[in-house]
């Protein structure tokens, strides 16, 4: 019997976490698409838009965990500035981490 429920959690842990990604995508586009594309789909206040592969080159570079601590945080730099959570305090940091993701995954 414990074997039986080692292979099934083990068949069962795949789909688990790929619908968590899933999830994980789709937060991240929503936030995007309703705070963060404002900015990020035109350049504004030299936020790099999404896509421009070497314009995020350099950020994706860093890794997942800095850059969506400078998106929590705000960033001020030589090119622009963000401020923290975009300007939106009601976002939480799950939110904006997704949207991080979501935007790297589109500018790779």
């Amino acid at each position: 019997m414990k074997k039986f429920f080692t292979v099934a959690l083990m068949l069962a842990l795949p789909f688990v976490f790929s619908s968590t990604v899933v999830a994980e995508n789709t937060q991240g586009q929503g936030v995007y698409m309703n705070f963060c594309a404002p900015c990020h789909a035109s350049g504004v206040a030299g936020a790099p838009k999404v896509g421009d592969k070497t314009a995020w080159q350099g950020r994706i570079s860093k890794g997942d965990e800095a850059m969506a601590d400078l998106a929590i945080k705000g960033f001020q730099g030589s090119t622009g500035f963000m401020p923290a959570k975009g300007g939106n305090s009601a976002l939480t940091d799950e939110e904006v981490t997704s949207a991080t993701r979501y935007m790297v995954d589109q500018s790779k």
